[in-house]
């Protein structure tokens, strides 16, 4: 499971992204309006993100700081940002565009499978927001601004000039802190340049519109040529239909206050909703032959919470989640869908592969913390 996104991190090692897939692409060549024109319309809005985690305690526990960048959606303060970002940190704080103060904020709700995050700064008020514009119709060749917390450099964000690359990548990442890995589609490809710290930033238009978030930048593997001012950023288009149900928890989690310790990848627990106490990942061909699966797609039980109603109806980690009821899982995504159709204290019916045995296993639901 290969590496990276690009928000900065403390004691960790080197990030890697991976290419998996190319797409054909137009082209279509587009001049920029004035730089400082855009600038004013987006920076205000543009906010860093710094946080705190802890290792696996079997590497020593130490404590590691991470640094990205996030894009202010409401007056109120919402902020949206890269799952990778806020993985397993601790604490998150928020400092402002032209501001030293750092501020405590909330993990709101999260969808690791799409690498994004919705934030919560406490205590704010009519703050600047960004303008969310339409990556359709973003074209090869369109003038493009990538801003944010590069490196995390003092002095405020970074910002870098370029074009639309390529549009329709694919690639595969793996977050650092906690080793969980995305497969993303759809993403725009540019040659603005984006480093550690970009994360969550913005990608946009001659016309000061957020096209797309800064996610990912390629490296080489040992022995290649280095790869050059290839950086991949998810399509805004993408983002937009997420951003109700990160508002409500997102795909695995309820709300993290500044100081606590995030759940695990739960699939699909909100405050007061069904509760199985898993933690998972999805199935994919490269993870099949890794950990020796005898089927290639489900949902992989790769934790079970100490308690919870997958350990007494006695689920196991390296289990495949196949079904739930007569619903089929292929992926983290799905089996948290499945599950939302139940209540605390119903009797869900779940399909097991465990080795080459397939299984039915009954467990009596939880309620989520």
């Amino acid at each position: 499971r290969q590496a990276a996104g690009v928000g900065a991190s403390v004691a960790l090692g080197s990030q890697r992204t991976i290419v998996e897939t190319f797409f054909p692409n137009k082209s279509l060549l587009a001049r920029p309006q004035d730089v400082q024109a855009v600038l004013s319309k987006v920076l205000p809005a543009v906010v860093s993100i710094n946080t705190t985690g802890f290792k696996d305690p079997t590497e020593g526990g130490a404590i590691v700081a991470g640094a990205g960048t996030g894009m202010i959606l409401t007056p109120n303060g919402e902020v949206l940002t890269n799952n990778h970002v806020v993985a397993g940190a601790s604490t998150v704080t928020v400092t402002l565009y032209g501001q030293t103060l750092a501020r405590p904020a909330d993990v709101i709700g999260t969808d690791p499978s799409q690498d994004v995050a919705l934030v919560q700064i406490l205590g704010v008020t009519n703050l600047p927001t960004v303008q969310l514009g339409n990556s359709s119709s973003a074209l090869v060749g369109d003038s493009v601004l990538a801003i944010g917390n590069a490196l995390a450099l003092a002095g405020g964000p970074t910002v870098t000039e370029g074009i639309v690359s390529a549009e329709n990548r694919s690639l595969t990442a793996e977050e650092p802190l906690t080793g969980g890995t995305e497969h993303l589609t759809g993403l725009i490809q540019t040659d603005a340049a984006i480093n550690p710290g970009n994360s969550g930033g913005p990608l946009v238009n001659s016309a000061g519109q957020v096209i797309a978030m800064n996610t990912a930048v390629a490296s080489s593997s040992a022995g290649n040529a280095p790869a050059q001012d290839i950086g991949f950023a998810i399509a805004i288009n993408t983002i937009k239909p997420l951003i109700a149900q990160l508002r409500s928890g997102g795909v695995h989690g309820p709300r993290v206050a500044p100081g606590q310790t995030p759940p695990s990848s739960e699939a699909g627990p909100l405050p007061g909703s069904a509760f199985i106490g898993v933690e998972v990942e999805t199935v994919t061909a490269q993870i099949a032959r890794e950990d020796n699966l005898s089927i290639s797609s489900g949902a992989l039980v790769v934790g079970v919470l100490a308690g919870s109603p997958a350990a007494a109806a006695g689920i196991q980690t390296n289990e495949v989640i196949v079904g739930v009821g007569t619903t089929p899982v292929t992926s983290d995504t799905t089996l948290a869908a499945a599950l939302k159709s139940y209540k605390p204290g119903e009797q869900a019916s779940l399909s097991i592969v465990r080795g080459t045995q397939h299984l039915s296993i009954t467990v009596v639901l939880g309620s989520a913390p």
